[in-house]
């Protein structure tokens, strides 16, 4: 076996690490990784780092999983190319450890459970757009921009307004403004620009 090489995380800088740090010191890490960043942001400089440090037969250890994976899916997909690569995985406060089978067998059977979640979603969303093509509707969410608030947005464009205080004026996000400002340009028979 290899070495234990821990991964810790906090989302903000204001959070300290100590905890994190002694248990995986505790639990042999002979090298931890850290960020202090949100579990959301995809770019993770140091897990990154991590995971191109570890060589086969290495023990990826993190204290918990929210501070490895952004979400189940995630997770799965981090530790199964681990087990690609011939590294294992633990938790220090949960029972996913790929180093023993009973660890293993449950990392499997979660793994099972967000691949059915993800199809059963997956096939609500096609019987959901389906059904209101059926009926003359396009599916997605209905646009928040409304033949007003277009009509707002365009004169306030016009007495040049930058698009965030636009947006911030109709309640709505700047990226609503600018898409409903570029297709009401391409729907008006002159294209005129707004």
């Amino acid at each position: 076996m290899g070495n234990v090489i821990g991964y810790a995380r906090v989302s903000t800088v204001d959070q300290n690490l100590d905890s994190q740090l002694d248990a995986l010191r505790k639990a042999g890490a002979a090298r931890i990784f850290t960020d202090k960043l949100s579990g959301s942001t995809t770019a993770r400089p140091q897990l990154q780092a991590c995971l191109a440090y570890l060589n086969p037969g290495d023990v990826l250890a993190v204290y918990s999983t929210d501070r490895l994976g952004r979400s189940v899916g995630d997770l799965i997909e981090i530790v199964g190319r681990l087990r690609e690569q011939g590294i294992q995985f633990k938790s220090l406060t949960e029972p996913f450890d790929t180093t023993d089978h009973g660890g293993e067998l449950f990392f499997h059977i979660v793994a099972a459970f967000a691949q059915m979640q993800r199809r059963q979603i997956s096939e609500k969303t096609r019987a959901g757009l389906a059904a209101a093509k059926a009926r003359g509707r396009l599916g997605g969410r209905p646009t928040v921009m409304t033949p007003d608030r277009i009509a707002h947005a365009r004169q306030m464009r016009a007495e040049g307004k930058p698009y965030d205080d636009i947006a911030a004026l109709l309640g709505v996000g700047a990226s609503s403004v600018k898409r409903a400002l570029r297709d009401s340009i391409t729907a008006s028979p002159g294209g005129e620009r707004a």
